[in-house]
Formats: C-alpha cells, sequence, structure tokens
C-alpha cells in the first residue's frame, strides 16, 4: 500500500536498547492523537535497516498487541503509516503517558522487531459539566458572605489541556471562588456577596464558564438557576385606598356591586388572604351588603331604596395568611341612584267628537295633561302625536297641552282620526305610555255632484217607441246623507217651438234618460240639451252635463220611381222604331229614396224582361239600351220590369212596368227627345236616312204641338200661377211634408218634363244646392198642355223656388 499524501516523518526520537544494557533492540515513535488516516509515521525498513526491495518477498508483517489496528506497514515502501483515527482519551483513559505498542515480524531468516508509539495529547475536547443546568434555593434572609459548593467541570485532556479557571456572569447578589484539589482538579464555590429579596426578584440566572488551559483554550458553560425563598415579609395592598360605586336602586339581589382585589408580594400560604369588615363598618352596611371573604366580592343582600338610603360607608380589611399574619384596609362609599320606575301618566281633561269636517284651523279639539312620579331627568316628560295627522300639540301650561287643528280637514278622504297621544320620560331607559282617542269628523255639503264625463252621446235610432230609455245620465257626490242625494233635470231648451220636456223626460232619482214622441230621421236629426244633478244639502249644489242626442237613421222609405212617369202605378206604354239602332237609349229609370246616403243608394235591374239579348239596364243610372237592332223573328211587343232597390238593409224596391211596341214607320227616339238647356243636349246617333225619312213628319208633328200649346195658353192666362191639383206637394227641407212628398237627402234633385215616348222631352237640370226649397208637380194627362191625335200628355214638373 503506497501513501498519496507527502511523506513526513514524525519521528521524534530512535533510541537502541544497546545503549542502555544488552537486551532486544526497542524501536520507538512519538505521534499526535487524532492524525488523518493515511499519515506516514516513519520509514520502518529504513530504521530497521531492511532492504525494501525484500519486503514482499521475506513477508514482512506488522501484528498489534491491542485488539485494533491503528497502524500498518507498506511493503513497498517500508513506511509506517495509519490505518485508523487515534483518539488518546478512548485509548489511555485518563492516564498520563499513552503508548501503542507493535511486533514487526519477517521471514528468510525470521526476525522479530518490537516498537512503541507514543500517542501525544492534544487539547482536542471542551471543558464540559456533569449537569448543564444547577438548581439553588436560597432564603431571602440569608446573610451575604454565604457560600455555596457548584458542581465542578470536566476535562478529557491531560496536562496543561485539562481545566485551568472558572468564569461567573455578572451580578451583583453572585461571585465566585475557585479551589484546587489534591489531585490537581479545580472547582468553584458560589458566594452571597448582597442579601435577596424575593419580591424584588425572585429568580437569578447564572452562568458558570469552564476554561481548559489548551492553545487556543475550550471551554463549557453551565446555568445556575437561584431561586429565592419567600418570607413574609409584606403587607396585603389593594388597588385603591378607596372605592366610590354607584349603585341604582331596586338592584336585584345578589347583583355584585364591587369586587375588591387586595394583592401580597409574598407567595404562598405569605400571598393568601382573607377578606372582612372592620369595626369601623355600620351594622346597616352590613346587613345591606355581603362580602366574601375568600374572593372580596361585595353583593346586593337585600332590596335597595333610593328613597330610604341614598350612601353607604364601608371599610374592608385584608389579612394574610402567614404566621406572623399582616394586613391592608380600604374604604367603599356606595352611592344610591334613582332608578326610573315610575311610568309616565295621561290624563285626558277635555275631548270634542265628532266636529264638522269645515272646522276651523287652530281649533282646539282636547287637553290634555301628563305627570311623572320621578324626579331629575327620570321625572321630565315629552308628549307628541304622529306627525301624519293634521293636528299639533300646543303647551298651554305646565304639563298641560292642547290638541289643534293646524291644516283643514276633509271627511271625504279621512272619515275619522285615531290619534294616539304617546308620553315619554327622559329617564334611561325611557319608559311611556300612550292614550288613543277616535275623532270623528260630520258631513257638510262641500262637494259639487260630478258626472264622469262633459258632454254625452247618445245615439237613438229612429222609429223608436215612446217611453223608450234611451241612457243613464249618473253623477256622484261624496257627502253623505241628504247631502249626496241628487236629483236631475233636463234644463228647458226650445227648438222650433218645441220644449225639451215634451221630447225627453229624465228620472230625477237615477238619471234615466226617456224619450216621449218617435224620431224620425229625415225630420230631425239631432238634439243638444242640458242634464243638471242638483244635490239635498243646504245650500244645494250642482253641476251639469251637455247630453248630445243624435238619431241614426234606419232604411223606412221605399224607392220613389219618378221616371219614366205613370199614374197610380200603371204601365208606362213607349213606342220604338224596329229599325232602332243598337245602343239606342230606348228610356230611362229614375228613382229617388228618401232616406239617408248610404241607405238611398238605388240600383236598378231587370225583374223580367221578354228577350234578355235585346235590351240592356244600367244599374248605376237606369238607362235602358238596345243592345242589338230588331230582327223580324223578334216580337212587336215587348215587356219589362225593372227593379230600383236602395242600399239599406234590409233592402226596399220598387218596380215599374215598361210596355213597348214596334212600329214600322220612322219615329223619333228617346235620345232625340232628350236636352240638357244649360249645359249639353243629348242627341241619338241616327242614321243618316232616319232623319231624312223623319224630317217632314217631325214638321208636320211640330207645328201641331205648337198650335196646341198657343191654345192652352190663351185658356190659362187668367191665372198667372200654375192650377192646382191634388197630386201637387211642396216640401221644405226639415218641415213637415205632406201626402205624395219627395223627399231625397241627395243634394241633387232634377227637373223633368216627361211625355209620351214619340213626342216627349227629357230635360235634366244642374245640382241644386242643399236646403233649397223644391216644388213638384205632377200634372195629369188630358190637362191641355200637349195633345197629339194618339195620346194626351203627362208631364212632371220639379222646380225651385
Amino acid at each position: 500500500m503506497k501513501s498519496q499524501a507527502p511523506l513526513r516523518y514524525v519521528l521524534l526520537f530512535f533510541v537502541f536498547s544497546a545503549v542502555f544494557k544488552p537486551a532486544p533492540a526497542v524501536t520507538h515513535y512519538s505521534v499526535p492523537e487524532e492524525m488523518e488516516e493515511g499519515s506516514v509515521v516513519a520509514n520502518l525498513a529504513t530504521d530497521l535497516g531492511l532492504d525494501v526491495k525484500t519486503l514482499n518477498k521475506r513477508k514482512m508483517r506488522l501484528d498489534a498487541i491491542a485488539s485494533k489496528k491503528y497502524l500498518d506497514i507498506n511493503k513497498d515502501t517500508g513506511e509506517l503509516y495509519i490505518v485508523q483515527k487515534i483518539d488518546r482519551e478512548n485509548l489511555c483513559n485518563s492516564k498520563m503517558t499513552c503508548f501503542l505498542k507493535l511486533d514487526a515480524t519477517i521471514d528468510n531468516p525470521v526476525r522479530m522487531f518490537n516498537i512503541e508509539v507514543e500517542i501525544v495529547d492534544i487539547n482536542d475536547n471542551a471543558p464540559h459539566f456533569r449537569r448543564d443546568t444547577m438548581h439553588l434555593d436560597i432564603s431571602e434572609s440569608t446573610p451575604a458572605g454565604e457560600r455555596f459548593s457548584l458542581n465542578n467541570a470536566l476535562d478529557p485532556d491531560i496536562g496543561s489541556n485539562s481545566i485551568k479557571t472558572y468564569y461567573l456572569s455578572e451580578s451583583p447578589h453572585f461571585s465566585i471562588e475557585i479551589q484546587t484539589g489534591r489531585d490537581g482538579s479545580k472547582f468553584a464555590d458560589l458566594i452571597l456577596k448582597k442579601a435577596l429579596d424575593r419580591e424584588e426578584q425572585a429568580v437569578h440566572n447564572l452562568i458558570l464558564t469552564a476554561v481548559d488551559g489548551g492553545v487556543p483554550a475550550r471551554s463549557g458553560t453551565a446555568s445556575i438557576i437561584v431561586r429565592v425563598l419567600d418570607t413574609n415579609d409584606n403587607n396585603p395592598q389593594f388597588e385603591e385606598d378607596s372605592y366610590t360605586i354607584n349603585l341604582t336602586e331596586n338592584s336585584p339581589i345578589g347583583s355584585l356591586v364591587v369586587k375588591l382585589n387586595a394583592t401580597d408580594a409574598d407567595e404562598g400560604s405569605n400571598s393568601e388572604m382573607t377578606y372582612s369588615y372592620s369595626l369601623y363598618t355600620s351594622e346597616k352596611s352590613q346587613d345591606t351588603f355581603s362580602l366574601n371573604p375568600n374572593t372580596g366580592e361585595i353583593r346586593v343582600k337585600e332590596m335597595i331604596n333610593y328613597e330610604d338610603f341614598r350612601i353607604y360607608d364601608m371599610e374592608i380589611v385584608a389579612a394574610d395568611k402567614g404566621a406572623n399574619s399582616l394586613s391592608g384596609k380600604c374604604k367603599v362609599r356606595v352611592l344610591i341612584t334613582d332608578m326610573n320606575d315610575n311610568h309616565p301618566e295621561i290624563s285626558i281633561k277635555s275631548f270634542t267628537s265628532p266636529v264638522k269636517e269645515d272646522v276651523a284651523v287652530g281649533s282646539v279639539i282636547a287637553v290634555v295633561s301628563v305627570s311623572d312620579k320621578d324626579s331629575g331627568e327620570n321625572g321630565e316628560i315629552d308628549l307628541h302625536i304622529s306627525d301624519q295627522l293634521p293636528f299639533s300639540l300646543k303647551e298651554s301650561s305646565d304639563n298641560y297641552y292642547e290638541l289643534v287643528v293646524s291644516e283643514p280637514l276633509d271627511r271625504e278622504r279621512v272619515p275619522e282620526y285615531d290619534i294616539t297621544f304617546t308620553v315619554t320620560d327622559r329617564g334611561s331607559p325611557p319608559l311611556s305610555d300612550n292614550e288613543t282617542m277616535t275623532l270623528e269628523l260630520l258631513d257638510v255639503n262641500d262637494n259639487v255632484p260630478r258626472f264622469p264625463q262633459s258632454s254625452n252621446v247618445i245615439r237613438v235610432k229612429e222609429n223608436n217607441g215612446p217611453g223608450d230609455l234611451l241612457g243613464s245620465l249618473t253623477a256622484h257626490d261624496p257627502d253623505l246623507h241628504e247631502n249626496q242625494y241628487l236629483v236631475y233635470f233636463i234644463l228647458e231648451k226650445e227648438i222650433v217651438n218645441t220644449s225639451m220636456s215634451m221630447l225627453f223626460s229624465i228620472n230625477p232619482e237615477n238619471g234615466n234618460l226617456y224619450a216621449l214622441k218617435t224620431f224620425d230621421y229625415e225630420m230631425e236629426k239631432e238634439f243638444l240639451f242640458h242634464v243638471e244633478a242638483r244635490d239635498s244639502g243646504v245650500p244645494p249644489l250642482s253641476s251639469n252635463v251637455s247630453v248630445h242626442i243624435v238619431i241614426m237613421d234606419q232604411n223606412d222609405n221605399t224607392p220613389l220611381i219618378v221616371s219614366p212617369w205613370r199614374a197610380h202605378g200603371s204601365v208606362v206604354e213607349e213606342r220604338i222604331a224596329r229599325s232602332t239602332d243598337k245602343g239606342t237609349l230606348i228610356s230611362k229609370v229614375i228613382a229617388i229614396d228618401a232616406d239617408s246616403v248610404h241607405n238611398s243608394r238605388v240600383t236598378y235591374q231587370f225583374l223580367q224582361n221578354t228577350d234578355a239579348t235585346l235590351f240592356s239596364l244600367d244599374q248605376y243610372n237606369g238607362e235602358i239600351r238596345t243592345m242589338r237592332m230588331f230582327s223580324y223573328r223578334d216580337s212587336r211587343h215587348q215587356r219589362l220590369v225593372v227593379i230600383a232597390k236602395d242600399n239599406g238593409e234590409p233592402s226596399l224596391s220598387a218596380t215599374v212596368t215598361i210596355k213597348l211596341s214596334t212600329v214600322e214607320t220612322a219615329l223619333k227616339t228617346y235620345a232625340d227627345m232628350t236636352e240638357v238647356p244649360l249645359e249639353y243636349d243629348i242627341f241619338s246617333d241616327l242614321n243618316l236616312y232616319l232623319v231624312i225619312g223623319l224630317g217632314s213628319v217631325s214638321f208636320l208633328l211640330l207645328i201641331t204641338i205648337l198650335v196646341t200649346i198657343v191654345l192652352k195658353c190663351q185658356k190659362a192666362k187668367p191665372s198667372k200661377a200654375a192650377p192646382p191639383c191634388r197630386n201637387s206637394v211642396i216640401s221644405e227641407r226639415n218641415s213637415t211634408i205632406a201626402d205624395s212628398t219627395l223627399v231625397s237627402n241627395d243634394a241633387y234633385w232634377y227637373s223633368l218634363f216627361l211625355a209620351e215616348t214619340r213626342k216627349g222631352k227629357l230635360v235634366v237640370r244642374q245640382p241644386v244646392p242643399k236646403g233649397s226649397r223644391y216644388i213638384v208637380s205632377s200634372i195629369p194627362r188630358g190637362t191641355g198642355l200637349t195633345e197629339t191625335s194618339d195620346s194626351a200628355a203627362s208631364t212632371l214638373q220639379v222646380g225651385l223656388v
């Protein structure tokens, strides 16, 4: 085994035993303890004079006498090195010298060498105490100079490396004195240099340090705890010399008044104490309050009344339980404070109910007095009512209050008030009481009857029955009793010398409106008047509402056919030429309806037509025209029945029968006889050959007509007005209509002149303004207006007046 570390020869000396005496040689080495493993002690082969090269061959070996092998030989170099770290204290304990003996053996030839290795001590161990903490109990009465033994420290090292001295931490009460034993060991004694006071410091903590003489020096420490034992040298002390306690009257029995606490700086039985009353405490106080001797608690023993006794004085003694008992004293003063144990009281001296709702603001409704038996703030009281009420409190004198009206009252909004008077004292906690009174309000007639709406529109169908209910007009009055009872009237208003009370009736109790007659839309379309509602109060109040009666039209008028004219529903006869062209106007049916615009719209249609392919009828203007020319197969006589229907529901109608006869001779067509004097003339589209063929006949006919007219005018000259007849009718809008009146709500009236088919002329006037007055006359046949050889003339006149 070769050591890699640099070879250090630590050989101290080499001695041959031959120098001393004739005996086997012993090789000595000296090494310090705790050398690192592998460290070289010496070159043993060189020292023994052996050839290094032969060590392996000669099997050189090292035998340890001890059980452990600390050293060995490197057979390659012959060096003696350390195999295991050597601890001198462990190997030799506390011996002053320590040697490690070895035997080195070699073969061929066999030789044995004795080797001694001295282990030299180093300062590798610090001093230490057997106990890290030492406890001492010293009475505080121990005098100064007293000595106390301490445990000494130990150090495994020897010589100068062992313990050299001791040091004590700084303390005003203690010091140490170092002693040396017979074996040279060092120890220390603790000296009390100043008397102890447990109350000042009960425990002293000291540090004792042991230091060895090595270089560098090592040290070890131990704690010294000195507990100062107590002696009874302190009196019990209260926290305060005197106590002042405020206690309310009526405090529950057992209530804690105060807990006294006295302290004693001593300990143990010297600090345990008992509490008691001194001789200066009165029996009244001892009877009223109890004192716990162990805890010092003072509690209420019997009921306390402020009015009986207000101040209690006591003296309390606290004594400890030491052998020589010591005591302390304090004074306790208990001040009884008044308790708010009386509720305030309310007394209603005067109260007026019911009162009228129109009572004046500022009127006194009630007088209230309040009182409280307590004194001070407990006897000071406040009276109030709800802020939401229309009343206020006014203090009239000491503890007397008046309840006055602060806002106008309205029974219809609030019929009665629950007024709660609440009285509260100013104690802590405050006590209160309350009293509730009910104020009723009497009604006065201060509300006008009111209708739900300012105007009412009532729609009534014409042809109603007399006595029919038209509607109900109801007003509301929030007042009570007679102030609420309403009577209804119709305010008189005359219409065309007719009073409203003759047309309508109202129930005075419930406002139901009735019709007294049957209304005709064609006569009167609306009525406007007022209805008044009046209460029964004093003075009575009233209001009115406008009533608008609107008469609604019903389809109760049948269309009246005015063209072609026929007397008493007879058949109208017309003649036409067979050579009439297609589209020729044959006749025109005109009907009028007295109903309203919607119901008076008239439409026309054939009810009967001999040949549906020959004639057409315009459903809106009633014109009958040819759809084709006549043929030899067509009958000479054609019968047309035209129905005129209005637009009502249900629809009403009228019919006219027209009998057409065809002739071979040329005749004037219906269109030829029609002219529009004011605006335009209507001519039929005749073929040229008809105009020429009929020219001569028309000339002769015209001469005949002129002669006849002249004769008629001469006969009628004495009378400038048209002769009256039974069918003549004068119609004025919105007035009574006589028999045979023709009434239409259309604004269009026509002036008609009808003659016989071959000789007549249709004259259509322009529309007449609405509201104008018309004269409709029917002139019967044979009056002499026009005459022909074939038939008499028939005339219908509609003119403005």
